[in-house]
This record gives C-alpha cells, sequence and structure tokens, in this order.
C-alpha cells in the first residue's frame, strides 16, 4: 500500500507557473506508475499526465500538452507536474494516483492523493 500526499497548489495569475509535488509513503513507490488528474465542482475527474514507473515513457491530455511536464525522483518517493503557460481553464483540484500501469482513466489507479487546489485568475 503507498500513502500519497500532493503539495504545491496555490494561486496564481494566468501565464504563470507551479509545480505540484506528490510525496509517497513507503519502498516500493518505484514499482507504481503515477498520474495526475484534475476535477472541478460537477464534472468528471479528468486525465492530465501520466508517467511510468522508470519514468522513461510520459502521457499528456491534449490540452495540456507543451505547457505541464511530469516527472519522477524514484530515490525521493516523489512525483512532480510542472505547470507552465497556465490558463483559467486549468482552475481544478489536481489528484496524483499510483497504479501498476500508466492509463489515462481514473479507474486504472489503485491509490489517490488528498488533491491540491490550484486557481489560475485572468
Amino acid at each position: 500500500q503507498v500513502q500519497l500526499v500532493e503539495s504545491g497548489g496555490g494561486l496564481v495569475q494566468a501565464g504563470g507557473s507551479l509545480r505540484l509535488s506528490c510525496a509517497a509513503s513507503g519502498r516500493t513507490f518505484g514499482s507504481y506508475a503515477m498520474g495526475w488528474f484534475r476535477q472541478t465542482p460537477g464534472k468528471a475527474r479528468e486525465f492530465v499526465a501520466h508517467i511510468t514507473r522508470s519514468g522513461s515513457r510520459t502521457g499528456y491530455a491534449d490540452s495540456v500538452k507543451g505547457r505541464f511536464t511530469i516527472s519522477r525522483d524514484n530515490a525521493k518517493n516523489t512525483v512532480y507536474l510542472q505547470m507552465n503557460s497556465l490558463k483559467p481553464e486549468d482552475t481544478a483540484v489536481y489528484y496524483c494516483a499510483a497504479g501498476t500501469q500508466a492509463y489515462s482513466g481514473p479507474s486504472g489507479y489503485d491509490y489517490w492523493g488528498q488533491g491540491t487546489q490550484v486557481t489560475v485568475s485572468s
């Protein structure tokens, strides 16, 4: 089992940047693929990015491609989401998730963090 804690959210102006972090407990972090998702009130949880266990492959939603970068440091049990050129429509609660494969659907992940709020003002 793994526990996930996100941090780094906040309020930023459009065009700005934020870096989210997700710290995992346990010594098996490297055995999990990781994903970032986001959710706004009344909407389904939306895929943002994922990364394989080794970090060799990544995938992104079209809406964030070229602006967001997912990375991981297995020695620090942490996955990151660097968000640049932020837009008001990026406003959401962002969640990290751990699973056996780098899926794009939320049902493919077994463990979730509590989420961190990102608000982008226009």
